[in-house]
Order: C-alpha cells, then sequence, then structure tokens
C-alpha cells in the first residue's frame, strides 16, 4: 500500500484495507472515478458543486493524433460550453487550473491563456495567478524561437477558497534576515518553514525554488513517459493539489488522458476522478493507478534535481568539428560550454 506524506497509508485515512474499486462511472462513495467516453456527456452525471478541485490540459488543437483540428473560434466555442459544466460542479471554495501552451497555424502563434481568460471571466472566476511551468527541453524551432514555456491559469470560483501555503513553500534565500525596526527589530522576518513560491515554477537542484520551479516535461527518457504525445510530470499536479485542496476532496481531469492528474490525487490522498474519451489513453491510465498501488509506477519524485551535465560527459563536450570553426573562440569563452 503507498504511503503518505505523513507516514499513515491511504488504507487508514480513506477506511479500505485493498486498493479501491476504479468505478467506470460517479459514484459519491468512491475513492477513484475513471470514465471512458466524452467529457461534455459525462458532466451531466455531475451534481453541483462537488469537485474541490479541476486541474487539466485541454486538447491544444495542434493537429496531434488525439484531436480534431478546427478553427480556433470554434475550438474556444466548444471549450466554453464544457467549461460552463465545469464551473457548476465546482465548489464555491473550489480552484480551477488550466494549463495550456501556444496554438500554431502556418507559423502564427496564438497564446492559449490570453485567449481563454475571456471565456473564465464571463464565468465568473477569479483569476488568482498566471503560473509560469519552465522546462528545458523541447522542438526545436527553425523560424521563431524554441518554446520553452507553458502556463497554468489558476482560477477561483469565490473569494473563499482552499489555499495551504505550507505544503509548498521553499527554502528562504535570506534564512538569517532580521527585522531592522519596530517592535520585531532584531527577530528573524522569515517564516521558519520558508517563502512563498513565486509563479513561474522551475525545479533546481536541492530545492523546489531557487528562483524559479523547473520541471521537466515529459519527453524521451522520462520515467513517466507513456505513448501520450502531451503527457505532463505528475509532479506539475501534485503542486496544485498539495495547494488547493484538502485530504478527501475530489479532484477532477475532464482530459484525464493517461491519468497523471489522478495519480498526483491519490499521492496525497484525494479522491481521484476524470474522464477521457479514447479507450487506449483511458486503458493506460487504468494500468497506471493499479501500479500506483502495487509499488511498481514509475515516476520522477516530486523536488528531484534536474540532471546538468558536467565537462566530462561526452554530451556536454564541444564537437571536434566545432573546434575549428570561427565560433571555437566564443565556445571557449563560454562557461556553460566548459
Amino acid at each position: 500500500m503507498p504511503e503518505t506524506p505523513t507516514g499513515a497509508s491511504s488504507a487508514d485515512l480513506f477506511g479500505f484495507q485493498a486498493p479501491p474499486p476504479i468505478h467506470a462511472e460517479f459514484d459519491a462513495n468512491a475513492r477513484i472515478v475513471m470514465y471512458e467516453g466524452d467529457t461534455a456527456g459525462y458532466l451531466t452525471t455531475l451534481p453541483d458543486q462537488t469537485v474541490s478541485l479541476v486541474i487539466t490540459s485541454p486538447p491544444y488543437n495542434l493537429g496531434k493524433d488525439y484531436e480534431d483540428r478546427a478553427s480556433i473560434e470554434h475550438y474556444l466555442e466548444a471549450q466554453a460550453r464544457t467549461i460552463a459544466q465545469l464551473v457548476r460542479v465546482l465548489r464555491d471554495d473550489g480552484s480551477l487550473c488550466w494549463q495550456v501552451g501556444n496554438f500554431v497555424e502556418k507559423g502564427e502563434v496564438f497564446p492559449l491563456d490570453i485567449l481563454y481568460y475571456g471565456i473564465f471571466k464571463r464565468m465568473g472566476l477569479k483569476l488568482r495567478n498566471r503560473i509560469v511551468w519552465r522546462f528545458g527541453h523541447g522542438l526545436h524551432a527553425s523560424k521563431r524561437l524554441s518554446g520553452r514555456y507553458e502556463t497554468i491559469l489558476w482560477f477561483t470560483k469565490t473569494d473563499r477558497y482552499t489555499f495551504n501555503l505550507d505544503p509548498i513553500r521553499v527554502p528562504s534565500k535570506y534564512p538569517g534576515k532580521r527585522h531592522f525596526k519596530g517592535p520585531n527589530r532584531g527577530q528573524p522576518s522569515g517564516n521558519p518553514l520558508g517563502k512563498n513560491p513565486s509563479d513561474v515554477w522551475e525545479v533546481v537542484a536541492r530545492d523546489w525554488e531557487e528562483g524559479l520551479w523547473d520541471i521537466p516535461n515529459v519527453k524521451a527518457n522520462h520515467p513517466e513517459k507513456t505513448e501520450h504525445p502531451c503527457q505532463y510530470p505528475i509532479e506539475l499536479a501534485e503542486r496544485c493539489v498539495l495547494a488547493l485542496t484538502q485530504e478527501g476532496d475530489w479532484v477532477f481531469d475532464p482530459y484525464a488522458g493517461v491519468g497523471t492528474s489522478l495519480i498526483a490525487a491519490l499521492l496525497h490522498n484525494r479522491r481521484a476522478m476524470g474522464s477521457e474519451r479514447d479507450a487506449d489513453y483511458a486503458q493506460i491510465a487504468r494500468r497506471r493507478l493499479q501500479e500506483y498501488f502495487n509499488g511498481t509506477l514509475r515516476r520522477r519524485p516530486i523536488g528531484k534535481p534536474v540532471h546538468q551535465p558536467t565537462g566530462k560527459e561526452k554530451v556536454a563536450q564541444i564537437p571536434d568539428e566545432w573546434k575549428d570553426s570561427p565560433l571555437s573562440r566564443l565556445l571557449d569563452e563560454r562557461e556553460d560550454y566548459r
């Protein structure tokens, strides 16, 4: 049985002695629901005010094999209908985290987070943060700068929302800083648990933050990689789960893909619910959920340092073919090529 951060098993917290069943339909008493089918249809089965956190990465409409290509206007209109239903099932103290990149058509970039913003505002939601997720690797562009970030729009339904700062605090840069005047003069000015992280996420060596939170995207040799072409890491969802929900709350991913958000919820003793129309991805999601409970799930631990190649590794050395090039002197002077 997986261990929780506090050392208690999920069986102790949820009151079951074996891995819970994965329900195919919504059940208010379930711990895990994985619906296979259209999200719009599934949403009609959910009661109002059910979900504490909606977290997802919707189809980007980039022509990938799991999406239907449509005009940007038609795409956003369809998404608006789904969002209206998500707002209905979201609790008044709940949050919605919408992780998106860019729509690209004929070389032109359309920033989806900006285009989505008006939809959420018309639904009455309030933007609390526009979080930038920075990653170091991805596709290399040839006619524009290579994209190395996506965004998470964190909205709340009301001003009375759950926000747990302590579980996501990061070490203070200057923990020894003290008040220099006033009644607390001479006393430490920071919080012993750490500081509030920034809205640019990058996981770096040792800590969650040394300015940024850099969470590697799921590509190539990432331990969480599956067949899904646009999979985000468990760690990205974990931080939202920790900050925006309490134990036992429902976390819902309406475009569940291979179950990443559901796994993040279970890791921290929340109820997990997802819907996915692609049968292959839904099957992978169910398999990964079972792997979580039997202890064989491959994942990248939260806060693990991003590997930085040293000069001794071949991949970080200047190829012999470059050494006689006009740029060789410049490369020699650059610290990151040494």
